[in-house]
């Protein structure tokens, strides 16, 4: 009966231990390069930091595009950009951003932003 126990319950935890290791890129908090800046959902949250940027500094950045960035997770997905946007005086010039999504609150909280 143990060996039945046991060999069901590495049936369950083999699996999981997969998907954990997947999801964290090398282990939980390992920072990720970001392959496609140009994700939609890499986008939503380049906009989100202007836009909560303009909000807090009374700025009117214009988002132009996400020039690279990393993704790490802990708890929840933490991004570190590099974002282009337009000033009022309509220059481009870079900017760092660190977002920290949670989307299972459904979430977003800027945690920095500054002229790169």
């Amino acid at each position: 009966m143990m060996m039945k126990s046991l060999i069901f319950l590495s049936l369950i935890l083999l699996p999981l231990v997969s998907v954990v290791e997947g999801l964290g890129g090398g282990g939980l908090g390992t920072r990720k390069p970001i392959k496609n800046v140009s994700d939609p959902d890499v986008v939503a949250v380049a906009k989100y930091a202007i836009d909560e940027h303009n909000k807090q500094s009374k700025e009117h950045l214009v988002f132009v595009k996400v020039v690279e960035g990393t993704t790490q997770v802990v708890s929840g997905t933490k991004y570190d950009l590099k974002i282009a946007a337009k000033d009022g005086s309509g220059k481009i010039k870079n900017y760092e951003a660190v977002v920290v999504e949670k989307l299972w609150l459904h979430s977003k909280t800027l945690e920095s932003f500054k002229a790169a």
